[in-house]
This record gives C-alpha cells, structure tokens and sequence, in this order.
C-alpha cells in the first residue's frame, strides 16, 4: 500500500458499519448510529476532498490495480453524494417504522455509501469496474426490501441489467487495457495514438459500447426499463437514492470513459458522439411521454428520471465546456429535486397509504409542507426560474446550440423544450389538484396529517438548496468551470 492511508478511511467507514448495525435491534441506538457513521462520512470526505491525495492499495499487476485518487470530479460527486444520504437517511428513521426489517435496510443503505465513494475516488479503471459492481450488489437489496413476489422480480430484473451493462464496460476494458497507454484516469484520455492508427472505428465501436453498459445505470434506452419497475417497489427513502444519486453512478462511468481514458479530441465528430446523442434524446423524450400517461404516482417519478437523467448524457455528448457544465449542474439539481419528489411522495404513502396519483386531490389541504416542497422541487425540474433546474437547462441549451453537432444541436433544444412542457403536465397536475380540489371536494373531511420533523426537515433542506443554488448557482459553476478547465 502506498499514497495517502487517509483516502481508504471514507471508502471502509460505511461497510464497517453497515454490518454493525445490521445487529442493532434497539430503533434509538441504531438510529444514532446511522446518522454519525454518515456524518463522519461526510466529514471524511471534505477533509480529503480539500487535497490532491493518491492511494495505491493493491497491484495485482504493473497495468491493473486498486487505486484512488481526489480531483475534482471525486470531490463534486461524493460531496453530493454524502448530503443527501445522510438527509435520506434521516427521513428513513422515520419512515421505515412502517417497514419490516429496519436493521437489515439501515445495514445495505449503509454499506452502499462505501461503494459509492469507492466509485467517486476510483483512479483507474480497474477500481471504477469494481466498485461498480458492488454498488449493484449493495443497493440490490434495498430493491428487494420488502421480499414480495414484484419486489423479488423488480430485483432480478435491476440486477440482470446492471450486470449486463456492466458486461459491455468490462468489455470495453479488455480493448482500453491494450489500446491505452495506462487505464488510470488523465484529463484529455490516455489512447495510444499509434497502436489505434487504422483501428478507429473499432475504438469507437468500444467507446458506444461503454456508453450503453454504463447508461444502463443512469436509465438510457434501451437499457432502461429496469428503473421504473424497481422504483415502485422499494422503499421510497431505497427509491429516492436510486433515482437521485445511484442513477448517477452510471454518468460518473461515461464521464472518466469519456473524458479520461477516450478523451474528448478522438469522440468529437464521429458517429458515436451522433449515436448516443440520439439515444439520449430518444430517453429524454419517451421518458418524458410515459411519465405523462402513468398512473401510479412512483412510476411516475421514476419515468421521470429516465428522461431527467438523459439530459445529464446529452450535455456530455456535446463534448463543449459549456455543454459539460449543464452536464454537471444538472446532476445535482436533478438529484436533489428527484430525492425531494420520492420523500414526498414517502411521506404521503407513509401517512395516507395513497400510490395513485388520482388519490392525490386535496392532498395539500391535508400536508401543506410536503406538497409545498413537491411544487419546489417540480418547478425546478420543469425548468422555471429561479429554480436551479433552470440554470442547469439554460446551459444545456447554450452548449447545444454553441456546439458542432449541426441538426442534433436544434433537435435538441427542441426536444428539451417538449420535455419541459410534458413535465409540467405529469407533475402540475398533482400540484393543482392537490392545492385546488375544486367545488366538488368534502373539505370538511379534511385532517392535517403533515409528517413529524424527521421527515420535514430533511425536505425543507433539499427545498432550500434548489431555490439557493437557483438564485446563487455561481459557485457550483466556478467549481464545475474548474474541472472543465482542465478536461478540455
């Protein structure tokens, strides 16, 4: 082991303790213990995100080895990452009382934040692989959670497509390995120039590969279809972090593909940019249209974030500065108002027992604060302004319509702005009939039934960060502008 011991603290910290806690039966004592071993996390990793810190932890051979490194990809990734599985976390303690097996959920949820920050510090592609696969394997069972028949399927049906997309990435490694001067991350990709002279196309053949298997993660056609079948099914704190943050592990794998093994001079022009800007734009739009027409409220969101997500893949494909920086801008907003809708919709299953949307009307009447904070976080995805939704949207469409990929860039924009308007469709709807039922509503049945504060507090947070970030969204910009700075 050589490098900064420091760095393997926060990827050991979670999994340590996810397994202590799987033996805590006592709700108070376990509680507490979630919300410091996440806590700590979370300093962990700003102290070490304040540094440009290596560690080498294994080398299994000159070429492939467990290895971390800090830049500024890990920092923004497993900063946002850590907030908001501690304040999921928070409503969880609340939310799972009406849940079976609370130790056995807090244990994965908890083991799964190792993963993930494995994946963030992840300095080559070998440790990227890895802790992608067992970021499947820990979040598998949150999916499974409550062990019914659908849950099982639901399951299956996760771990089938993430293995399968994590089959093309492994095979993209195979030819990366051999057509790469080293598969450790370096801004502007490591290819050999002279081994892949005359083996272009092949190159780029691998590269669209890659995009698919790890798109998979982030909800891409084709390989979409397991999310809105596994989001109705988890728990809902389980479906808030696999659609506001697990989804992201995914983008994490095409941006490092992309932008640090491939580089973006080789993509830029070629048929695979063009294809998985389609397939991205063909995500953004049928996402879009199912979400639309579904009934059931879960379902819903989680067809959302199949289009939401793939906005995230259309900025990168643009391969533009401007297009990377919507890139990442939309990352976080989207996970925060994506893990607001999920608690919200939590905390009305928790309290009402209501999974339809028409079951919705009047719901505001009855839990003004959650549907206060649903209308915040829809407002944002919508794109309104001063919603940090619109910030990240303003420059994906300037980096489209400033980038070289001709019709794609108008086709874009356009399709952006159909997604937009479908958006408000499948969630005004609930906003207005949950505040305004109409004449016909028996207000007089009408019972506060708001969520005690550790559900409240964590979505009033979440609520406060999308307006903040929407109205001073400068310094995630500066920091984002940093990393493209040096990518391109």
């Amino acid at each position: 082991m050589s490098g900064d011991t420091m760095l393997l603290l926060p990827v050991i910290l979670p999994f340590i303790a996810g397994i202590i806690i799987g033996f805590i039966n006592n709700e108070k004592q376990r509680n507490r213990t979630v919300f410091v071993t996440i806590a700590v996390e979370l300093a962990l990793v700003l102290y070490v995100a304040m540094g440009e810190s290596s560690l080498t932890v294994w080398n299994m051979t000159d070429r492939l080895s467990i290895a971390y490194h800090i830049d500024g990809i890990a920092r923004y990734f497993a900063v946002l990452i850590c907030v908001i599985w501690l304040l999921a976390a928070v409503f969880s303690m609340e939310y799972m009382k009406h849940e079976n097996k609370p130790a056995r959920f807090f244990m994965f949820y908890v083991m799964s934040l190792s993963a993930l920050v494995s994946l963030c510090f992840s300095a080559n592609m070998m440790t990227m692989y890895f802790s992608y696969e067992l970021m499947t394997l820990l979040t598998f069972p949150l999916v499974i959670h409550s062990q019914e028949p659908q849950s099982v399927r639901a399951g299956m049906k996760y771990l089938g497509y993430s293995i399968f997309g994590a089959g093309l990435g492994l095979l993209g490694f195979f030819f990366l390995n051999t057509y790469c001067i080293t598969t450790e991350f370096a801004p502007g990709g490591t290819l050999n120039m002279v081994l892949i002279a005359g083996n272009e196309n092949l190159l780029l053949s691998v590269f669209f590969l890659m995009a698919v298997g790890f798109g998979c993660k982030a909800g891409m056609f084709p390989l979409h279809a397991w999310l809105p079948t596994a989001h109705p099914v988890a728990p809902s704190p389980a479906s808030a972090v696999l659609s506001g943050i697990i989804t992201k592990g995914g983008i994490i794998c095409i941006i490092r593909v992309t932008f640090y093994l491939f580089g973006a001079d080789f993509i830029r022009g070629s048929w695979a940019q063009t294809a998985v800007l389609v397939l991205s734009l063909i995500t953004i739009f049928m996402g879009s249209m199912l979400a639309y027409k579904e009934k059931i409220l879960k379902k819903r969101l989680a067809y959302s974030t199949v289009s939401q997500v793939s906005y995230v893949i259309f900025g990168l494909m643009l391969l533009t500065p401007v297009g990377f920086t919507g890139a990442l801008l939309q990352v976080a907003f989207h996970a925060v108002a994506k893990n607001i809708l999920f608690l919200c919709a939590g905390a009305i299953i928790y309290k009402k027992g209501c999974t339809l949307v028409e079951e919705l009307r009047g719901i505001g009447k009855e839990m003004p604060i959650v549907m206060g904070c649903f209308t915040i976080a829809s407002l944002s995805l919508v794109g309104i302004p001063p919603m940090g939704g619109f910030v990240s949207k303003w420059f994906l469409a300037q980096g489209a319509l400033g980038s070289s990929v001709g019709t794609l860039a108008i086709v874009g924009v356009a399709i952006l702005m159909v997604s937009a308007l479908l958006t408000a469709g499948y969630l005004f709807s609930i906003v207005m009939d949950g505040f305004f039922p109409g004449n016909t509503f028996n207000y007089s049945a009408v019972q506060k039934r708001e969520p005690n504060y550790l559900m409240t507090i964590p979505l009033l947070i979440l609520s406060i960060a999308v307006v903040f970030f929407g109205i001073f969204p400068n310094c995630l910009e500066i920091f984002i502008n940093n990393i493209s700075g040096v990518i391109f």
